[in-house]
């Protein structure tokens, strides 16, 4: 049984060389793919937090949406989403509070509509927060993307 165990490895050191494994050829493709790269801004400012004069002025501006190489896309729609902090008393404590409440739906068209910009003038207010999300644009004939979302914080 020693005699066995010895001999193993003298048996592996005499076997030939063995050869490095051959290494596949890389894959090459003939056509390129290329991510696009999609950018979105509400009038000229992506996400940002903004002073609420200049929220005020955005309201009636148009979701902008453009590629790396700056050419605009219209947008067939998107959700927007509004997160207002309401003022209340706490019954138990005595003492004020916020709640945060959400407001939002869905949009054809690339700006609010007029009865929401109206709204809106009429009740913002500081720290209140904008989303706007699931932007579609139609890129090319019948094809439509999901272009990045914007949010806005109001100082």
């Amino acid at each position: 049984m020693f005699l066995l165990f010895t001999s193993l490895p003298a048996l592996a050191q005499t076997g030939k060389p063995k050869k490095p494994a051959a290494k596949k050829p890389a894959a090459t493709t003939t056509s390129k793919t290329t991510t696009l790269r999609f950018k979105s801004t509400w009038g000229i400012f992506l996400s940002d937090s903004l002073p609420r004069p200049e929220v005020m002025k955005l309201l009636d501006s148009p979701l902008v949406v453009r590629d790396d190489k700056n050419n605009k896309y219209p947008v067939v729609s998107f959700d927007f989403t509004y997160e207002r902090k309401e003022p209340y008393l706490n019954d138990t404590t005595g003492k004020p509070g916020f709640y945060t409440d959400f407001v939002g739906d869905s949009f054809k068209g690339d700006r609010l509509p007029s009865f929401w910009v109206e709204r809106i003038k009429e009740m913002l207010e500081r720290n209140e927060v904008f989303y706007f999300d699931n932007i579609i644009i139609n890129y090319t004939g019948d094809k439509l993307y999901r272009a990045p979302k914007l949010k806005f914080n109001v100082r």
